[in-house]
């Protein structure tokens, strides 16, 4: 990855990283030199919509003679229509032809690429799934050409409410295809997800590798940078994902359109400047920023040390470094009122009372509280001095943690906040820092949910260099300890039939894994349900605490086999306590054969009403008589349960002056045997 110093500015205490990949992509590039050379041989030109997403670009053309139309209804004789790179459905270019209108098409190839590719899809067995947002042109033009059926999805929330309906309504090949602007990281992690619910998808990385390089070059440069600046029009989907991804590594970033925007204390403050722009950004706009930029910090010499750091020196030089006792007289949530034994009155700040950003002065002391402080300042003329007590506590608490790293003891402590790159864990005052590889056990869990959490944890790293400290901790390898005792202790007591609680950690089309706590083990997806399922989906979801048995453990591979479903729920057990032999139920005719007909009993039991024992009268076949759907009274007339089978009758519901007698055929066993139909086992 490039990432260009800007090093030609006056000033030479800061630096600004401009992104190579910034401005126009090759798609917008081609658009807009299509339409600047038909201006140039003095064609009346329209574009379907704004031909970029600038319209501080669209407002020069505009100048020029090329005007945007909603419609291709709105055209006049003489014009030509440029088509933009977004692309249309196939019905625009279907009507264009129709109305003989002439128009140059500059949708883009790589979007044209896509067109093909979900235009292959077949409308009988292919389902399309497209990544990005519904109602941007290039996707409804997507969409346009797509004869099969199609969702969409603009991130994974989204992309779970439409897995959760076609993988219970469908059996279609599954293709998957993204908007060539669409946010890369999260593509990643809907792709991750969509190969473990749909095996057999057919997945098309059809984002712009330009787009790509652009993110991931954003996303390094905010993460170095103190203020970050991405140009570009607010209206442009790329340009607002770049701000996303530039807003999660370098919270100071702004979007800004021209350089008449730019914030000067911002740009003066800042000591290293990021800036990047969207795919439709001119590199006028993006020099005009930078020069302006230039301006601003031109003839600086001096910059403002941090408050932190100038906090710090004024400590220094009024030798006021000193620790006293005090006594908590009143609490206020701003600040806290303590008697040190002195004529002035202490105070200390809410921020100088812990380094837990969510705590509140009234959870942290009591009126009447010793407590030991540091004075900051005094103020003789106003009758203060101002106190810290977290200054207190981190310094005693980084003479604890030297200890701890030689010790590598185990330590609990509370998650106070997720930043970027990680998150803190408070520990006696001192903010540790646990680095997103050494939060969870996974990469793939989320830190946000550690915030308020008790974790343990041990120090890898403490270090000091003047006053500047800095404390490293990793919860991953005291995780990997318990669960490596949770499996030995696991497999010490594992045994067939032992119940446990687990947490269902992925699903596959044949089953889910679950974690028993240090150890996986599957449930087929045969043992999910007594009755026939598609996809465990149905049953559980990622996530889910199910109860479950070892059913099998193979010890040379250490896999487990787990059962889920419960003995009261089998069919059969339900069949043999509620419906006897002779009990008369209501059958659902689910499948006609030749010799008879399959009738749903209660879900997962089908019973065979033989042909003899439909009406009667002789009956040439069942599908005279019975259809399939149909409700009927029947009476269970034999049971087998070794072999699965019920047999049912119509004709013993009749009275018995009607049950004249029919000419017998082969018996039920027999039949079955000889002729192919549906199962009636359960299982």
């Amino acid at each position: 990855m490039n990432i260009k110093k800007q090093s030609d500015f006056a000033a030479t205490s800061y630096k600004v990283h401009k992104a190579e990949s910034a401005g126009f992509c090759f798609g917008v590039n081609r658009a807009i030199k299509m339409v600047e050379e038909l201006l140039d041989k003095n064609y009346k030109v329209c574009t379907l919509g704004p031909i970029i997403h600038n319209m501080e670009v669209v407002r020069e053309l505009e100048q020029r003679g090329c005007r945007p139309v909603d419609s291709v209804d709105e055209l006049n004789d003489g014009e030509i229509l440029v088509i933009r790179s977004h692309g249309v459905p196939q019905s625009v270019i279907d009507e264009l032809e129709k109305s003989g209108a002439e128009y140059k098409d500059a949708t883009c190839p790589f979007v044209k690429k896509i067109h093909k590719t979900v235009l292959s899809a077949d409308p009988e067995n292919d389902l399309v799934l497209i990544a990005g947002n519904k109602k941007h042109p290039e996707v409804c033009g997507i969409i346009g050409h797509c004869k099969a059926e199609c969702h969409t999805f603009n991130n994974e929330e989204e992309l779970d409410e439409v897995l959760s309906i076609i993988l219970k309504s469908n059996n279609k090949q599954v293709l998957v295809v993204a908007q060539t602007t669409f946010d890369t990281k999260e593509w990643k992690k809907c792709i991750k997800k969509i190969k473990k619910l749909c095996t057999n998808a057919k997945i098309f990385d059809t984002i712009c590798n330009a787009t790509s390089v652009r993110q991931t070059e954003a996303d390094a440069i905010a993460a170095t940078s103190d203020f970050m600046i991405v140009i570009g029009d607010r209206h442009s989907s790329n340009t607002g994902k770049l701000f996303d991804i530039c807003k999660k590594q370098c919270l100071n970033t702004v979007l800004i359109e021209t350089a008449s925007e730019l914030d000067y204390s911002k740009v003066r403050s800042a000591k290293n400047i990021g800036v990047t722009a969207g795919a439709s950004t001119p590199a006028r706009i993006i020099k005009e920023v930078l020069d302006t930029m230039s301006e601003i910090k031109s003839g600086e010499t001096n910059f403002e040390e941090s408050f932190e750091e100038l906090l710090e020196e004024s400590l220094k030089n009024l030798n006021t470094n000193e620790r006293v006792m005090g006594t908590v007289l009143s609490i206020a949530p701003n600040e806290v009122q303590v008697d040190v034994g002195r004529k002035q009155t202490g105070i200390i700040p809410a921020s100088e009372l812990s380094n837990d950003p969510n705590a509140k002065p009234e959870d942290i002391v009591k009126v009447g509280d010793e407590i030991e402080l540091l004075i900051m300042k005094t103020n003789d003329q106003e009758g203060t001095i101002m106190l810290s007590k977290r200054r207190v506590d981190a310094q005693k608490g980084w003479e604890e943690l030297q200890e701890k790293v030689d010790s590598q003891e185990i330590l609990t402590s509370k998650v106070t906040e997720a930043v970027k790159g990680g998150v803190i864990v408070l520990y006696n005052g001192v903010r540790v820092f646990i680095p997103a590889s050494q939060a969870t056990a996974t990469r793939d869990e989320s830190l946000e949910d550690l915030v308020g959490q008790d974790v343990d944890f041990r120090l890898i790293e403490v270090s000091q260099h003047g006053r500047r400290r800095r404390a490293i901790g990793s919860i991953r390898s005291v995780l990997k300890e318990q669960r490596a005792a949770q499996r030995e202790e696991f497999w010490k007591t594992c045994e067939i039939g032992k119940r446990y609680k687990g947490v269902v950690k992925s699903l596959t089309s044949y089953g889910a894994f679950v974690d028993l706590g240090g150890v996986f083990g599957m449930i087929h997806i045969s043992e999910l349900s007594w009755t026939h399922i598609k996809h465990p989906s149905e049953v559980v979801n990622v996530g889910d605490t199910v109860d479950v048995y070892v059913k099998d453990i193979n010890e040379e591979t250490k896999k487990i086999s787990l059962g889920f479903k419960n003995a009261e729920d089998n069919p059969w057990e339900i069949l043999k306590n509620n419906y006897p032999e002779g009990t008369v139920v209501k059958a659902t005719i689910v499948g006609l054969t030749t010799f008879g007909a399959f009738a749903n009993i209660i879900p997962g039991i089908d019973g065979l009403i033989h042909i003899s024992q439909i009406a009667n009268k002789r009956i040439d076949k069942p599908a005279d008589v019975l259809k399939v759907g149909e409700v009927v009274d029947a009476k269970i007339t034999a049971i087998d349960f070794d072999k699965k089978r019920v047999s049912l009758s119509m004709r013993a519901l009749l009275p018995e002056d009607e049950q004249a007698p029919v000419k017998e055929t082969a018996p039920v066993e027999e039949v079955a045997e000889t002729e192919e139909a549906p199962s009636e086992d359960a299982e």
